[in-house]
């Protein structure tokens, strides 16, 4: 039996996908917003895309804000993520100041689970993944591919990759630009999870296109899924009650 994840309350890679879905304000206000808007849907985890945030340089304000976020949701398993520039974010920061603000994060122990972006680099990625481990937070290690889709081989080496730098989630979201990239991406899940992982995965093709990766993961192996609220922070996103009712149909028919 794979090893499952246990955030707070909620166990990432038994019974249904969970669903994630992301807050994205430029400010802390426009974030608590968001927070009281999403918590009324049915959903598993947050996550707060920290690259949309305009004041991500000033370490203290990332601090109080990340508190703030914490506060209002309660025990909702809550993942920070600074997705970079060249992986389909908002905005840029150099090696250090990646590591430093992932750090500061992890350190405040307001977060449950921190994206780590696999292409930083091996050390940097080892370090950070022990650092977080330290302080009881599970890390998300992730790719994204804005571009194309990897041959199914390249997606499993990466994923395989991601587990060999103890990652707790290994992640990786590409680009269809046909129905047999989708497929590519399926079949790779699936032949992951049956030969390879030991801990649950999480992957998924982008666009409509690869709408059907965001709702099959029961099916083919993926074990959390990012939903839209008030706006999608990936593009094929499905609305999240739409989305849930969709996993449970898909559930139910195994």
């Amino acid at each position: 039996m794979k090893k499952t994840v246990q955030v707070r309350d909620v166990v990432i890679g038994e019974g249904l996908p969970k669903i994630c879905v992301s807050i994205m304000g430029k400010t802390k206000e426009a974030l608590i917003e968001e927070i009281h808007y999403i918590k009324e849907l049915d959903i598993d985890v947050v996550e707060w895309r920290m690259d949309h945030y305009d004041k991500i340089d000033e370490l203290q304000m990332v601090k109080e804000t990340v508190n703030q976020i914490r506060s209002e949701l309660g025990n909702i398993p809550l993942l920070a993520t600074f997705r970079s520039k060249s992986e389909g974010g908002e905005k840029e920061l150099n090696e250090e100041a990646y590591i430093k603000l992932n750090e500061e994060i992890i350190a405040s122990e307001e977060v449950d689970l921190i994206d780590v972006e696999l292409f930083l680099g091996d050390e940097p990625v080892k370090d950070l993944v022990e650092f977080a481990h330290t302080h009881n937070v599970k890390v998300v290690m992730s790719n994204h591919d804005f571009d194309q889709t990897p041959a199914k081989d390249e997606i499993v080496s990466r994923l395989c990759k991601m587990q060999d730098l103890n990652a707790d989630l290994p992640k990786i979201a590409v680009m269809p630009q046909s129905i047999d990239d989708v497929l590519c991406l399926l079949c790779a899940t699936n032949e992951m999870v049956t030969k390879y992982a030991d801990r649950p995965i999480i992957t998924m093709s982008m666009s409509g296109k690869g709408t059907i990766s965001r709702i099959a993961g029961e099916i083919f192996g993926s074990a959390l899924t990012f939903g839209a609220a008030k706006e999608a922070s990936a593009p094929g996103q499905v609305e999240v009650n739409k989305l849930r009712n969709t996993l449970k149909i898909i559930h139910d028919a195994q």
